[in-house]
This record gives C-alpha cells, sequence and structure tokens, in this order.
C-alpha cells in the first residue's frame, strides 16, 4: 500500500472534534462553524445561508457536516446554495471533516460547514 503524505499550504485543516466543538490549528472552536480558504467562522447553521453565499466565488463545493448521523439538509437551503452555483455534498460530520482535509491537501476549492457531533 501507498500511502501518501498530506500537505496543507494556505489553509489550516481540521485536526479534530469532539462534543460541540471543532479543534483547528491546536484551537477549539464550539460548533457550528464554517472552515473554508478565508479562516473559520461561526455558522448559524441552516438558517444562515449568508455566511456560506459569501463564499461563492472562492468555492466549486460545500460540505454540510449534518452532525453525528448523516441527514437531509433542508431543500430550500441546498437549493439556495446551488441556484449561485455552489455544489452541496451532506455528510456526517467527522466525514465532512476528512473529506475537507483530503480536498483542500489537493488545492481544491472547498469549505465545510459543520454542526456539532
Amino acid at each position: 500500500m501507498r500511502l501518501n503524505e498530506m500537505v496543507f499550504t494556505d489553509v489550516q485543516p481540521i485536526d479534530g472534534y469532539g462534543p460541540g466543538f471543532f479543534r483547528i490549528g491546536s484551537e477549539a472552536i464550539d460548533a457550528p462553524i464554517c472552515v473554508s480558504p478565508k479562516g473559520v467562522q461561526a455558522w448559524g447553521g441552516y438558517e444562515d445561508t449568508a455566511t456560506l453565499l459569501a463564499l461563492k466565488d472562492e468555492i466549486d463545493v460545500l460540505f454540510i457536516g449534518t452532525g453525528a448521523e448523516t441527514a437531509h439538509v433542508p431543500k430550500a437551503f441546498r437549493t439556495t446554495l446551488e441556484d449561485t452555483g455552489i455544489g452541496v455534498e451532506a455528510m456526517n460530520s467527522p466525514a465532512a471533516a476528512r473529506t475537507y482535509n483530503v480536498l483542500i491537501s489537493e488545492g481544491r476549492r472547498v469549505a465545510a460547514a459543520l454542526l456539532g457531533v
């Protein structure tokens, strides 16, 4: 098996998570959060599309971490984002964090909006 080291340049990876928080750059940050090329910021959950729409020129795909379990995101939320050209992929928050880390290491234009676990 071949292993490749992940290298992060300008964007910080998600280092870990726990009950109600995510660890980024050795700092625990209360969930929900949005992690993007702009950095880390609070996210107000599914009612807060403004935070995510502000990223439309910087990302192609947004990973939505739905908490401990995978769940559907509200249709209006998904439609609002997709109408601006942002692809939306929903998965549980641990999977969204891992996927985000892999894709930023490849230099991809992605962000993650994560609910706590």
